[in-house]
């Protein structure tokens, strides 16, 4: 028997699953993979890659040798269930089928994801500043969700492919494993990938402190100038009879040491490359 079915309709299947199942599916208590005596049962929460911003989703998959029925938290779980799943002939070759068809398109998002982290590295020094950072924030979050989502079904193909209830015959535990291989690849990539996004994050740190750093230098340019002129002020502030001050090219000369210490101050900056 194969039925999909929504958390709240439980009690459809009452007559074929155990007590334990059933209290364990309604409170929220499954472990991500649990091998009895007679049965599997299977939990994970469905990433979506098609709308990342959405919360993950819980799919429940109880199975035994003549029976196996899909438990999904929502409608939108219950509809992708739906999509992927493939009546077989036997119960393992449909939950093969299905897992297969769940990271079908994997690979090529990680790669598309990626290649969307490469272009928002070469823009860092041409885009907002503000807009990078909020690019490098979504990625970390999206790629902590899908780090989340494989290992769980890494978990659930560690205990499938170890078959300790005998419930996947051997023929088709190669297959399992073939699919164990490929999610701790996709692990691994994303895994890959965040140490990527790290680097982007200190890149970006990087021009920031550089920028920071620029805009220092021109204050402290700023600041060199003008500590001899306000000596000068301060000099010819005090209240002090002065010879320069009878004098009639006082001011003219006053004006002219004050631009001439300045352009000697620009030359020396210049000459230095501080600016």
């Amino acid at each position: 028997m194969e039925k999909i079915l929504l958390v709240s309709e439980i009690d459809h299947i009452k007559n074929y699953i155990d007590k334990y199942s059933m209290d364990h599916i309604i409170n929220g208590q499954i472990d991500k993979f649990e091998s009895h005596a007679r049965f599997n049962l299977l939990s994970f929460d469905w990433h979506d890659i098609d709308a990342p911003q959405e919360f993950p989703s819980q799919i429940i998959i109880h199975f035994s040798e003549k029976n196996i029925f899909f438990i999904c938290e929502d409608e939108r779980s219950l509809k992708k269930v739906h999509k992927l799943f493939k009546n077989d002939d036997s119960i393992e070759k449909m939950i093969y089928n299905f897992f297969a068809e769940l990271i079908k398109e994997d690979t090529n998002y990680l790669e598309a994801l990626e290649e969307e982290i490469t272009e928002t590295e070469d823009d860092l020094l041409t885009s907002s500043k503000k807009e990078c950072a909020k690019e490098i924030i979504a990625y970390r979050r999206e790629l902590l969700q899908l780090k989340k989502y494989y290992e769980q079904l890494n978990r659930i193909f560690e205990g499938l492919v170890q078959n300790e209830n005998n419930l996947i015959s051997e023929d088709s535990l190669r297959y399992f494993n073939i699919l164990d291989s490929r999610i701790d690849r996709l692990f691994s990539n994303v895994l890959n990938i965040r140490d990527y996004v790290t680097q982007v994050r200190e890149a970006y740190q990087a021009q920031i402190d550089i920028e920071q750093n620029n805009l220092m230098r021109v204050f402290t340019v700023i600041t060199s100038i003008f500590l001899p002129l306000t000596l000068i002020v301060g000099w010819y502030g005090m209240n002090l009879q002065m010879p320069e001050f009878s004098w009639k090219y006082g001011y003219a000369f006053v004006i002219g040491l004050s631009l001439l210490i300045s352009a000697i101050c620009l030359l020396i900056f210049k000459r230095k490359k501080w600016f």
